[in-house]
């Protein structure tokens, strides 16, 4: 059962998909320590869930006071889900729901929006978060100190021009690496 940690959505418990092929929910416990590093980088914030599934990770960032989210998934009952679930917790209003291929929403909003935290939890085995941060950087939609949530089973950590390995993090099998914009490592610090 998943449901909202905290924030004005708190308690909400959200619906799924069957099947974790088609979408697999990020464990509660993740999401908390994703949260945690979030904490104060979420107040007024654009996000951006690129593979929404469910929902879940962006509207925990609303409930916590983003300003705004874009769930974008191309599995159209996980789009019915999002909807089900922005309308339960009552965060309809700042949602916009797009059943789309990442890539193709990502040509569309070029030119058109940018984004301070963008998460990316597609399907394991696609390998798709780093084509989608490189897409995501040529298309310029990543604001200036956008953030970036990956989510895989793989130890290699993610990179793009101009970001910031911020975090690097194991969960059982699951990984989390936090990457940030225009922050300077400590290495460009010296």
């Amino acid at each position: 059962m998943m449901r909202i940690i905290t924030g004005s959505a708190r308690g909400a418990r959200l619906e799924t998909l069957d099947g974790e092929e088609i979408t697999r929910p990020t464990p509660e416990r993740i999401k908390e320590a994703v949260f945690n590093m979030l904490a104060f980088d979420l107040e007024g914030r654009r996000v951006l869930d690129l593979f929404a599934g469910s929902g879940q990770m962006g509207l925990e960032a609303l409930s916590r006071g983003a300003a705004s989210a874009v769930f974008c998934d191309s599995n159209k009952p996980a789009v019915e889900v999002i909807k089900r679930n922005a309308q339960k917790t009552k965060l309809a209003p700042q949602a916009r729901i797009v059943h789309s291929d990442y890539k193709a929403f990502i040509r569309s909003a070029e030119g058109k929006e940018q984004f301070d935290i963008i998460i990316l939890d597609p399907p394991y085995a696609s390998n798709m978060v780093q084509d989608a941060i490189d897409r995501i950087l040529r298309a310029g939609i990543a604001s200036e100190r956008a953030i970036f949530v990956c989510e895989s089973d793989k130890p290699a950590s993610f990179k793009g021009e101009g970001l910031t390995l911020h975090r690097h993090n194991r969960y059982g099998r699951i990984y989390i690496t936090v990457l940030l914009r225009g922050e300077e490592s400590e290495e460009d610090a010296e």
